[in-house]
Parts: structure tokens; sequence; C-alpha cells
């Protein structure tokens, strides 16, 4: 397959395709270097031609002016690179562009490799992740959708609450009730490695559920285990002190991550950029009872976003009256606006210091993946380029939940969206529209 154009005009498109995307890729010298050591040019060229939401192999082919046989090996070798994600949805081949995260990011440190130079990219990552004032950061996670939610622990939960938490809330419930279930090397942990920076939580423990498991499984990134083995490394995470992070989706749920506030880049972000969401909270939140709090800082040490600070409490009833000079008594004081409600902390303290609580209101999960993207484009103002990028694959179907999404943001955010759409609702519609004609023929 030899690429029509030249390499630095391919890997400056192909920049330019992953920008638009959803969570966004800002230019920089460090992410075109990361471009050239992933892709060819053969392969840039390709990429920056792929939609981001499943597309079938016949319908690429014709998008790309290549043969299904010529275009199918060459789809596969990049899948097994983590370039593309290669999926069967009902026993279709389809293929999609994998954006930066979760995308080739994860797909380059899932596993040991020594077909790219990992030690270099890991270096080239992290600057692009965490330097040029936060731009990747912000791109990503500069809305109130997410790509990952947080879920609590149910140990963590008061006694009778659990007719409050859903199955898709649960992490046993995910793991257990899972088609298919794979495990591959924790990208986050395995990345720290090569900067001298990986604490030493457990890294056989990133799963992946479902279609998104098969997906992996199909380009060896993951390897198959049994649900009594995702059930086991799930407990061994909790007894490590490491908090669960899923799929923002009550359907088709495709990972659980197992978090640690060190390596992990969601919740680096969040705390090196006071991204106080770039993981969406669960339905739960911690709650400091001030007379059982012994200052102890257990619950601070485990809280993996930074949430608990010890301060200093009032004296209370019972205490006995404290030397002169002592230290006032330390209590542990909760910022709510960053907690997770993980439930790591109330399962450290043992002395009733620190519960979860039901949130006021339940937290907004996207009802499935198409669902989130459409809400994660309105608030970025990247609707028209998500409908754009393909949009004879529209049914009538996914055009009315755009409208509903449409219908129910913000008024600025609905009015950012409307703006770009004529065009891509033009290009949706006129297919559909010619299709509904030829239909109505045929009756007559």
């Amino acid at each position: 397959m030899g690429h029509r154009l030249g390499g630095g005009v391919a890997y400056s498109l192909l920049r330019e395709r992953l920008d638009q995307n959803v969570t966004g890729a800002p230019d920089s010298p460090e992410f075109r270097k990361i471009l050239r050591l992933l892709f060819t040019p053969e392969e840039a060229d390709l990429a920056r031609q792929i939609p981001t939401r499943p597309v079938r192999l016949e319908s690429l082919s014709r998008r790309v002016g290549i043969p299904a046989a010529e275009l199918e090996p060459a789809l596969t070798r990049m899948a097994a690179k983590g370039l593309v994600f290669d999926m069967e949805v009902k026993g279709v081949r389809r293929f999609s562009l994998a954006p930066v995260v979760i995308g080739f990011f994860e797909f380059t440190f899932m596993r040991v490799r020594d077909d790219v130079p990992v030690a270099e990219l890991a270096r080239l990552f992290e600057d692009y992740f965490f330097e040029n004032g936060g731009r990747f950061a912000q791109a990503v996670f500069g809305g109130d959708t997410q790509i990952g939610r947080s879920l609590v622990r149910e140990s963590a939960l008061p006694e009778g609450s659990f007719a409050e938490i859903l199955d898709w809330e649960r992490a046993t419930r995910l793991v257990e009730t899972a088609r298919t279930v794979g495990v591959s090397e924790c990208a986050c942990r395995h990345h720290a490695s090569h900067l001298g920076a990986a604490c030493d939580a457990p890294r056989q423990v990133c799963m992946t559920l479902n279609s998104g498991a098969e997906t992996l499984m199909r380009g060896g990134i993951a390897r198959q285990i049994t649900n009594a083995e995702g059930l086991r490394i799930l407990a061994e995470c909790q007894a490590a002190g490491l908090a669960q992070t899923a799929d923002n989706v009550q359907k088709g749920v495709g990972y659980i991550c197992n978090c640690c506030g060190c390596c992990c880049g969601m919740m680096r972000a969040s705390k090196t950029f006071g991204l106080a969401h770039a993981i969406v909270s669960s339905s739960w939140i911690a709650a400091v009872n001030a007379e059982k709090c012994s200052g102890c800082g257990l619950c601070v040490k485990a809280c993996p976003p930074g949430a608990l600070t010890l301060e200093a409490a009032a004296p209370r009833e019972t205490d006995p009256p404290r030397p002169e000079g002592a230290k006032p008594r330390k209590k542990a004081s909760l910022a709510a606006d960053l907690c997770l409600g993980c439930g790591v902390c109330a399962t450290v303290c043992k002395k009733g210091g620190v519960a979860m609580e039901a949130r006021p209101a339940r937290v907004f999960t996207p009802e499935n993946t198409f669902d989130r993207m459409l809400a994660m484009a309105i608030e970025r103002g990247k609707l028209a380029n998500l409908l754009a990028e393909d949009p004879e694959s529209l049914t009538w179907q996914a055009i009315a939940r755009v409208v509903r999404a449409i219908e129910s943001a913000a008024p600025v955010k609905a009015a950012l969206a409307i703006r770009p759409l004529r065009s891509a609702f033009l290009g949706a519609l006129l297919p559909l529209a010619r299709l509904g004609a030829g239909s109505a023929s045929s009756v007559e």
C-alpha cells in the first residue's frame, strides 16, 4: 500500500485530524515526534481518513480508494500496534481511529514491547501531557462529561444502602457479569516506570470488559482471564489502596482501571492543572465525623485524588486536658469538590471517622458511548466534527439522539453546537432522504 502524500504532510494532516476528535490533540513538537515514532508515513496517511466511530471495512475501502483485500491486512497491523480499534459488531468487522486517550497512549504502554522506543515515547508523552501550559489536559478534560467515572467501593457503603447502588455502579457486578474479561499492564504505572517515578502498586491490573476486551485481545494488547480471576484482581487492587475508574457509560462498559494517585494520568491532570472533574465522581461522597476522627492521617495518605487534609480541631467534651504548649488535636477535612466518591478513605478508617454518604442528586452517566461522545462534543464545541467525519453512517435514530442531546444541553453550549451544524446535518440527511424516496418509489 503506497502512501499518496509526503511523510511530513501526512503527519501534519493526521495531527489536525486527531485534534478534531472530541478529546482533541493540540499541536506541539513532542506530539509530532510521537506520531512519527508510532505511525509510518503510509499509516499516517491512512489513519487521517478513518472515522472515530466504527466503520465497515467495505465502506472504509471505498472512502480511501484502497481495495479491501489490500486494506484489511494494513488495518490489522495498525490494530496490533494500537493505532486503530479492530472490533466485531454483530459478526461484522469494523475499524475506527484510536484517539490519543483513551487510545494509543494506553495501547503503547499496556504491554511490554520492543517494536517501538518505549522509553523515548514515555518522555515525550510526559512532556506533551504536562507541559505547554496544560493545553492537552484542558482539551481532554475541559468539560463536564468525561471519559472515566469513579466507582465506589461496595465495602465502604453503609449498611442498607445497596438498594441505592445500580449494577453499572458496582465494580464487582461489572466484572462478574461480563461475557469477556481481559487484563493488561497498567499503562500509567508502566509509563511512570520509564521515568523512574512508578509506585509499587500492582501492574497487571488494567481490566477490559466485553467488546473492549475482545478488541484488545484481537490485537494482542490484552490476555483473556476468567470472571473469577477478574474479581481476584479487583480485591487485590482494593487491598493495595487503589481506586476503581470505569468507562463513563451505563451500558457496554469497556474497562475498569485500578488507579493510584501518583501515576494515574487523569488524577495527575486533576492535581496539576486544577481540573477537579477530570474523573466524574460516583454518586457518593466522603463525610468526616469530627467526633470520631482521631486525626491519625491514614485517610489523608490513602486518598487518591488528595481531597483530604488534616487541620486543627476544636476540643471535644470527652477530651482530657492537653498539656500547656501541646499542639492542637487534628482532624480530617474534606475538599468536597475534589472527592471522587471512591470510598478508599472509608475503608482505611477503622474508627468511623470517615464514612460514605449518598450525594444529594445522582451523578449523570451517559447511557452509552455514542451519548457520551455527543455530550462531550457539545461541551467542547466539536459536534459538527463528530457528525461530519462520516455523515452517511448516521441513521434517523442517531440524528434523533443528537437533537435530544442539544435540547438537554445548557443554552450556551447548545448555541455553540448548533452554529456549525448545517453542513454536517445536510450531509447526513440527504443520503437518508434519497433512501426514503427510493423506498417510497418501490412501494408505489
